[in-house]
């Protein structure tokens, strides 16, 4: 059974996280797929192609991607090279403290751009990006013509 898992399942946005797969076929093309809707409903995504190594397991961090949205061995590939579905968006995160991203991570046999809406992935999981620690106090800060926000921790 293939699985597929983010470790820690919950972060913040600067942290490192561990993308692995496991229950592959030895030498298994796969593509790794991981996407996003931002807080406007704006899908951003990106992919990498891998071989499965001799135990049947995919980790971005070890194993070299043959191509995709990016090549080689990048640990958070996935994460740092989403791109737009539509042309000049940017990912911004608006509400810092009140919601994560939720990225989608999915597995799919052989190489795939993810255009067929009726293909399932092997797997799939779902990880949390927070932009903003437990217990940080936002305080709006209006003195002037100065505006912005001071994060300050428990």
């Amino acid at each position: 059974m293939v699985e597929v898992t983010v470790t820690p399942q919950s972060s913040l946005a600067d942290r490192p996280v561990q993308i692995r797969v496991r229950g592959l076929s030895p030498s298994q093309l796969v593509t790794l797929r991981a996407w996003l809707k931002d807080e406007q409903g704006e899908c951003f995504q990106s992919r990498a192609f891998f071989h499965a190594d001799a135990a049947g397991e995919v980790d971005p961090g070890l194993h070299a991607a043959l191509g995709g949205s990016y090549s080689g061995v990048w640990p958070m590939g996935l994460l740092w090279f989403l791109q737009p579905d539509t042309l000049f968006r940017r990912l911004v995160k608006r509400d810092v403290a009140g919601s994560p991203f939720r990225v989608r991570l999915e597995v799919f046999d052989g190489l795939g751009m993810g255009t067929d809406p009726r293909e399932q992935p092997l797997a799939s999981c779902e990880a949390e990006r927070w932009y903003v620690g437990p217990g940080v106090q936002r305080v709006p800060i209006r003195e002037g013509r100065v505006r912005g926000a001071l994060f300050l921790p428990p």
